[in-house]
């Protein structure tokens, strides 16, 4: 069996330079989580304005006195809604990650 050496790829990424660290801590991502629910909140209520009035109802009365009654939808305003309901859930889902980062996320003490 013949042993050679294998490929690590470490001299493919260039060396790291030193500098500063980025905080992930900074408590300005409070005031952007607070503005991300105000967002998710007003684009829920914008979705179900869509989805309330996306649907017509149509009466129609028979010469023999039957009432016939059918629902119509329009398909965009369905799908606005469901794309502003998807724009809400990941606006929240950011806003969370956003909070936590503001409150929990703290670079390590020195040691010393």
């Amino acid at each position: 069996m013949i042993d050679l050496p294998q490929p690590t790829g470490a001299e493919l990424w260039p060396p790291e330079e030193p500098g500063p660290r980025a905080r992930l801590h900074k408590p300005w991502r409070t005031l952007v989580a607070v503005v991300e629910v105000l967002l998710a909140v007003l684009a829920g209520w914008a979705a179900y304005a869509c989805w309330h009035h996306s649907v017509a109802t149509v009466v129609t009365r028979t010469d023999d006195g039957a009432v016939l009654e059918s629902h119509r939808y329009f398909g965009g305003l369905l799908a606005a809604a469901i794309g502003l309901g998807t724009v809400a859930a990941l606006l929240l889902v950011d806003a969370v990650r956003q909070l936590s980062l503001a409150i929990r996320a703290r670079s390590p003490k020195p040691k010393g």
